[in-house]
């Protein structure tokens, strides 16, 4: 994984990247019925728990998914299981366009 990371460094396609730790360490805000309460971990109950993420410059969509198979069989060849999820940012005119 450090080889494919410094890869991608050097290419320019990596932003930022980071692991997250693990959920007793987390604190969650939840926001429902104009309440908002903060929960600490560890969140027992998660179905779903991110560790890490990376922010990724790619020209499209298959270009960010083939950035994310490379990441996946690495994991594959340790023997991981896992999800990753491609999502794009919004750029500074559709958040502009999305204020009040």
């Amino acid at each position: 994984m450090g080889n494919l990371t410094e890869e991608m460094v050097k290419a320019g396609v990596v932003l930022m990247a980071g692991g997250l730790q693990p959920s007793p360490a987390g604190t969650r805000i939840t926001y429902s019925g104009g309440k908002s309460p903060v929960i600490d971990g560890p969140f027992a109950e998660t179905k779903e728990l991110i560790g890490g993420f990376a922010l990724v410059k790619a020209k499209s969509k298959a270009g960010a998914l083939e950035l994310a198979r490379r990441v996946a069989e690495l994991h594959i060849k340790a023997g991981i299981e896992g999800e990753l999820e491609i999502r794009p940012l919004f750029g500074s005119a559709e958040l502009e366009s999305a204020q009040p």
